[in-house]
C-alpha cells in the first residue's frame, strides 16, 4: 500500500513539475513577442473599419440595385 501512495505522489509532482514549467516557458516565450506601437495599432484598426464600411456601402448599393431591378420587373409584368 504505501508503495501505490508513494508512485502516486510522485507522478503528482511530476505533473506539477510539467504545468510549472509550461507557465516558465510560455513567460520565456510572451518576452520574445514584438509588441506593435500604439500608431501600428491605431493605423490598422483605422484601416480595417475603412475597409468594412466601404464593403458594407458597396453591399448596400448592390442590394438597392437588385431590389430597383426586381421592381420594376414585377411591375411592368
Amino acid at each position: 500500500m504505501a508503495k501505490n501512495t508513494t508512485s502516486e505522489k510522485k507522478s503528482e509532482k511530476k505533473q506539477d513539475n510539467k504545468i510549472i514549467k509550461w507557465f516558465k516557458d510560455l513567460k520565456v516565450e510572451f518576452k520574445k513577442v514584438v509588441w506593435p506601437t500604439k500608431k501600428t495599432v491605431i493605423n490598422n484598426t483605422s484601416v480595417v473599419v475603412s475597409v468594412i464600411v466601404a464593403a458594407a456601402i458597396l453591399v448596400g448599393l448592390i442590394d438597392q440595385g437588385f431590389l430597383t431591378a426586381l421592381r420594376s420587373i414585377y411591375n411592368a409584368g
